[in-house]
């Protein structure tokens, strides 16, 4: 999954930025108000993390720009504002969380998580689909109660597809959630992972969960349990 995180103090977005990647988010990072209005309009995130005290563009200037510019992923506000009408402002501009700092890590990631997986439409940590159970919170994958051994760009390939079971995601768009704005993406890449996949979650060649639309992308082809 894709995250941009907005904040000033360049050793708490570095910080975050490590975090995050180690939790297997590709991360992009912004400064200002202005870069960060630039790239939530350029490219399609699974998350935003925002600080209200930026320059250029305060973050509550931000959230409401990419609001009416129909850029609706979720955004979590991070703020050394305590006072409920800060809060409340942040929310009425459109964000979907915010945590106040000084702050632990742990609660970032699970209020991202969270926003990530209820903006597919899933309350549960856990996506169940026939005998396949992701588990977003835990990023670990069971086949049959079976754990599976996935690398970090296989789960996520996975749960981003699974996240919009039945739809194509072409092979531009999976790149793009995988990778961060500086790396150096070979969509080649994308169909080793896929190939991978197919062999984990289905070595019988039974289920075929996950299908290639030629010329178009691969879709998840699998109904959500429960």
């Amino acid at each position: 999954m894709r995250v941009l995180i907005v904040e000033d103090e360049p050793e708490l977005l570095d910080y975050l930025n490590r975090k995050l990647e180690a939790e297997g988010f590709a991360c992009d990072k912004s400064a200002d108000g202005e870069d960060a209005l630039f790239l939530g309009e350029e490219y399609d995130y699974d998350l935003a993390i925002v600080d209200l005290g930026l320059p250029k563009l305060d973050g509550i200037q931000l959230i409401n720009r990419w609001r009416e510019n129909n850029r609706n992923f979720p955004v979590l506000i991070l703020t050394a504002r305590g006072k409920w009408q800060d809060k409340v402002a942040g929310l009425e501009a459109g964000a979907d969380d915010y945590v106040v700092k000084p702050f632990q890590i742990e609660e970032i990631l699970a209020r991202a998580n969270a926003l990530i997986r209820r903006s597919a439409g899933y309350a549960s940590p856990e996506m169940r689909f026939e005998n396949i159970c992701i588990d977003t919170r835990a990023k670990s994958v069971r086949l049959d109660e079976q754990s599976l051994d996935l690398t970090t760009y296989e789960y996520n390939s996975l749960e981003y597809l699974a996240s919009r079971h039945g739809q194509i995601v072409s092979k531009t768009e999976l790149t793009e959630h995988l990778y961060d704005q500086d790396f150096d993406r070979d969509s080649n890449v994308i169909e080793v992972f896929i190939a991978r996949l197919r062999k984990k979650l289905d070595p019988q060649g039974k289920l075929k969960p996950i299908t290639t639309v030629r010329g178009r992308g691969y879709r998840f082809e699998l109904k959500p349990q429960g």
